[in-house]
């Protein structure tokens, strides 16, 4: 009997997180990846001409870098290859008038950018900080716990009421919510009202976009000052040689303390007897055992529709993974270069991921385009050039770069300028290429040397993102869709507001589940405590 402390489904960061716990541990820990190598998103290629080395998908790692999980594998990971390099401009942004703003790490820094480009709005952008700097140690410790135990129900009690003189939470009528609660319902339009540029309005409120939200969104008001202390903490660190450095460093690390891996295999079925999950069984018919418990690195739709689809589940856990909802898509532009973007602004050669825009108002245009499945008219976009941190991505003298473009339908059924034919939705070469000059003519306004410099491009598209990760759904590089209705508590389900699925022993992590998307291994530490905390139950 093959036979395993854990077993994975799946090898995506967050799973590597957990696995490294638990072999630190003397666990035995086998993770099952129907991909060719581990890492989930975290894939570096040669996409487009040999020696360009371009990360496939997901890029820089700021909420890795500041995480627990960083903090505890650190030199264990340098030690395997990794190596972070940083910069103290993360973000900033470029408007179609020319106008330019970055954004720098210091606030001091950030607060005389804000300045310069409107009186005033340095003293504007500091108050919005201090509003915010009360709850910040709370909301960032909530990224690090599973919102349903004790500690987190104290920390979320305490951020949405009003505290008394001794720090305790009155009752009855005297429980009134605090300020923060407020953020919970604003949007990032409203949380960057005060500040009168609105060249900074477009380089804060945007980014809401990256962590799946929408400017005018109810709920997205708080992820900007978020956002925003995350950047001045983490910068905008990228692996020396490539985002899959990460993944790799984790891969042999696991490996090291005892961990095993099979990959090109597809996960069928959970094996469930006397109401716990006892193996796991492959489209191959190979079947691998659990002493402890199954992890699945999943959304709950695969999870519990496909995975658990012969085993007795809860029927409102059932009826709710069948209206799990997905998010839109993206399209991510790939550039091979005969030379660095020869940015106007100087400073943008520093600047670790800008957006192009012609504001925010144009922004949550092309945002509302997308909502309807159509091609935005004008696309607004971020840019990111890796080579202008580690020239090693490159051969000498050119350069790499990468187009972002989020809220894009994952199947358009038309086109808001009304110039390209979509046909049945179909990411198809045609309206690959097509969207894809739209988007370069973009850049080209902001960039001199684009397109000239273009000597070779690869493009992402949602069916190239659903084709690679089963978690995507149709195409949603975010794993689901993280509006108010389907984050917090309500994920993965309202009826599982927890990593702890409805069987005792099968726990989720990844993008399905809380803290979310992105590179922040938060999910795999939050079920490794839990897990390792928790072995007596098993």
């Amino acid at each position: 009997m093959k036979q395993y402390d854990y077993i994975m489904i799946g090898s995506g960061h967050n799973a590597l997180v957990a696995a490294a716990y638990l072999t630190r541990a003397g666990r035995s820990v086998l993770l099952l990846e129907r991909n060719d190598r581990p890492g989930g998103f975290l894939r570096t290629e040669e996409l487009t001409l040999p020696g360009f080395k371009h990360d496939v998908y997901a890029a820089a790692h700021p909420l890795f870098l500041t995480g627990p999980a960083y903090a505890d594998f650190k030199e264990a990971l340098e030690a395997r290859g990794l190596r972070y390099i940083n910069t103290d401009l993360p973000t900033g942004v470029s408007m179609e008038s020319g106008e330019t703003a970055v954004f720098p790490r210091s606030g001091e820094a950030l607060a005389a950018e804000a300045e310069r480009l409107a009186p005033g709005d340095g003293a504007a952008l500091g108050r919005i900080f201090e509003a915010f700097a009360p709850y910040a140690g709370d909301v960032f410790e909530l990224f690090n716990l599973d919102l349903t135990i004790a500690r987190a129900s104290a920390i979320i009690g305490n951020l949405l009421h009003a505290n008394n003189h001794n720090g305790h939470v009155p009752a009855g009528r005297n429980a009134a919510l605090s300020a923060f609660s407020a953020y919970l319902f604003s949007t990032a339009r409203q949380a960057v009202s005060e500040l009168k540029s609105p060249v900074t309005r477009a380089m804060l409120a945007s980014w809401v976009t990256h962590l799946g939200r929408t400017p005018d969104e109810v709920g997205s008001g708080v992820w900007v000052p978020l956002t925003a202390m995350a950047l001045m903490g983490g910068g905008m660190p990228i692996p020396e040689g490539g985002a899959e450095m990460l993944a790799s460093s984790l891969t042999q690390l696991v490996q090291d303390q005892g961990g095993t891996f099979i990959t090109g295999t597809q996960a069928e079925r959970i094996v469930v007897k006397n109401g716990k999950a006892v193996a796991v069984r492959t489209a191959e018919g190979e079947e691998y055992h659990a002493r402890h418990a199954v992890i699945a690195s999943t959304g709950p739709d695969q999870l519990y529709l496909k995975l658990l689809a012969d085993e007795p589940v809860p029927a409102e856990i059932t009826n709710q993974a069948k209206h799990f909802r997905y998010g839109r898509g993206c399209v991510q532009i790939h550039l091979a270069l005969s030379e660095p973007p020869q940015w106007p602004d100087a400073r943008f050669n520093q600047v670790g991921q800008p957006h192009l825009t012609d504001g925010l108002d144009g922004f949550t245009q092309a945002i509302a385009q997308g909502m309807s499945d159509l091609l935005p008219a004008k696309p607004t976009f971020t840019v990111d050039c890796s080579t202008n941190l580690d020239p090693t991505r490159a051969p000498a003298g050119k350069a790499i770069m990468r187009l972002q473009v989020l809220e894009v339908p994952c199947r358009p059924r038309g086109d808001a300028a009304g110039t390209i034919n979509v046909g049945d939705g179909t990411w198809t070469p045609e309206l690959t290429e097509r969207f894809t000059e739209r988007v370069i003519s973009v850049v080209s306004k902001h960039i001199p040397n684009i397109p000239s410099a273009i000597i070779g491009q690869y493009v992402v598209t949602p069916d190239t993102i659903a084709r690679y990760n089963l978690n995507s759904g149709p195409g949603d590089p975010y794993g689901g869709a993280h509006d108010l209705a389907q984050s917090y508590l309500f994920r993965p389900l309202p009826a599982q507001p927890s990593h702890q699925t409805s069987i005792p022993n099968l726990y989720m992590l990844g993008a399905a589940t809380w803290p979310g998307h992105g590179i922040n291994g938060g999910s795999g530490y939050i079920v490794a405590q839990k897990l390792l905390a928790g072995e007596k139950f098993v």
